[in-house]
């Protein structure tokens, strides 16, 4: 049976050159479908299974990075193993380095024949390597370094977003916070809110929601900007949407349906954990 692709690409002629430039590389390779948004491409995605995803980071309403976090939560690996994944990115050459430092792949837009060609290479191996008809043991194992490789390419995906707009890593890298300037709801009124404060942060719409064991407050700073500037030994991310006080966690619970949510000091509310995130709440 002949590898399957999706790619996801909003222009229309790019993603033509693409699949194109797929079938010189790759002959073998058949592109299921092409998504014009993310929306589209997670949809598109679970129903095709397709092995392999090109997705551009830059897309209409959900972007490639959500769209890709949120196929990592709903991706059914009890029907088939989760897929290699490799971002299309129009990032300049500096932005593009984050994605060279990792053991995974990207496309530079515009696609040059000879490199596509290496990534072509690389997933080859990587499907190839893929155990077929896996004990659960090994088929876990297997998730678990897809997973890992999904968390590389987003972690480098956000550094090249930062740089591609900062202009360099020390521009797009900031000392840590210590104080938030932030809305109260309504947004008459900003408080200074002190880090050490801040039980987690919570992606809602064009905002964030800042709470505290006692209050909530608003900020909009996108949340890869706001990671930038958060010490990663206190803040940790567990969901696309969710970045919580390490010291604040209270408890992990599993349920009935295997997904982890979080129990935090001073908070009622139950926070969900993704799965690429499951590996920081593993027992030792």
């Amino acid at each position: 049976m002949n590898p399957t692709a999706l790619i996801a690409e909003d222009e229309p002629l790019l993603a033509q050159a693409l699949k194109a430039e797929l079938a010189a590389a790759w002959p073998e390779l058949q592109v299921l479908a092409i998504a014009g948004d993310g929306r589209s491409a997670v949809r598109e995605a679970l129903r095709l299974l397709p092995q392999v995803l090109f997705f551009d980071i830059r897309m209409p309403g959900l972007d490639g990075l959500g769209a890709a976090a949120e196929l990592a939560d709903r991706w059914p690996t009890d029907e088939a193993p989760m897929p290699q994944l490799v971002f299309v990115t129009a990032y300049d050459e500096y932005a593009a380095r984050a994605f060279e430092t990792q053991a995974i792949d990207y496309v530079l837009k515009p696609v040059q024949p000879e490199r596509l060609r290496k990534t072509a290479m690389r997933l080859q191996q990587a499907l190839a390597s893929q155990p077929q008809h896996a004990k659960p043991a090994a088929a876990d194992e297997a998730l678990e370094r897809t997973l890992a490789q999904w968390r590389q390419l987003l972690d480098a995906a956000g550094a090249g977003a930062g740089a591609a707009i900062g202009g360099s890593a020390a521009q797009a890298a900031t000392a840590p916070l210590k104080m938030i300037a932030a809305s109260e709801a309504g947004g008459a009124t900003v408080r200074m809110v002190p880090i050490d404060q801040v039980l987690y942060f919570e992606a809602a719409d064009k905002y964030i929601r800042v709470l505290t064991a006692a209050h909530e407050y608003l900020i909009r700073t996108p949340l890869k900007q706001l990671l930038t500037q958060l010490d990663p030994e206190i803040f940790w991310q567990v969901h696309r949407a969710v970045v919580v006080r390490s010291e604040a966690i209270e408890a992990v619970h599993r349920d009935e349906a295997g997904k982890l949510h979080l129990d935090l000091k001073g908070r009622p509310e139950k926070i969900p954990v993704s799965r690429l995130y499951g590996h920081l709440f593993r027992a030792m």
